[in-house]
């Protein structure tokens, strides 16, 4: 076997990893990420102290009060990898965790950017491609066309 089927042979592999798996991956990569940083920033039920001190003294995002800053924050790096995960809402809940790491990026942690490279690339692959097949997005636009009507196989079983 020559190099370049080798070659060929690994690409044709590769064709046969279907989106549905890589979206999954990006959806799970990027949720973990902000989910384990939601979650330094909580105590139970309650946001932590320390992290009210963080967004007054350290983090110090413009146009924000400090405080707002920390609900915003928590409460989205909680909500957008739930939907993340589930596959719901996903395009918008990729493009919000985009927007939050672009403020990390550009007011935050500038020196960042070599991990931000990779969220930001995880992210693209979703808000560009979609969330794949297995998510509820796939399920319920499968389902229900985008203005709401039904359509395809589930059209014919109403009345």
């Amino acid at each position: 076997m020559s190099l370049i089927q080798l070659l060929e042979a690994g690409r044709s592999l590769a064709e046969r990893i279907p989106y549905s798996l890589v979206a999954l991956v990006a959806r799970f990569g990027v949720a973990s990420v902000f989910w384990r940083s939601g979650q330094t920033k909580v105590e139970g039920f309650h946001i932590r102290e320390a992290t009210f001190f963080l967004f007054r003294d350290e983090y110090k995002v413009p146009l924000l009060p400090p405080d707002l800053a920390a609900y915003i924050s928590t409460i989205a790096e909680h909500v957008f990898p739930i939907l993340l995960v589930i596959g719901f809402a996903s395009r918008l809940s990729a493009l919000a965790l985009f927007g939050m790491t672009m403020v990390i990026q550009l007011f935050v942690f500038p020196d960042g950017w070599p991990e931000h490279i990779l969220w930001v690339g995880l992210m693209l692959i979703i808000i560009a491609r979609g969330p794949g097949a297995l998510s509820l997005d796939h399920l319920l636009w499968t389902k229900l066309g985008p203005d709401g009507a039904r359509i395809g196989p589930a059209a014919a079983k109403t009345p």
